[in-house]
């Protein structure tokens, strides 16, 4: 089994739906989020986690 690529490396997936915007009280999350990790800005990863926050709360 090939060991999973980070997210920046793949592709984007053909035919999904458009991509997402933040909302202000997520871009505060992902900012909180990266001063906790010692970042100046939110990364992917930030924003990432941001979104999947808001996937979790629909369920």
């Amino acid at each position: 089994m090939a060991p999973k690529q980070p997210p920046w490396k793949r592709p984007a997936p053909p035919g999904k739906a458009p991509r997402k915007q933040l909302t202000s009280a997520e871009i505060k999350a992902a900012k909180a989020r990266a001063d906790a990790a010692g970042r100046r800005y939110p990364n992917l990863v930030d924003n990432m986690w941001a979104l999947r926050q808001r996937r979790l709360s629909d369920r």
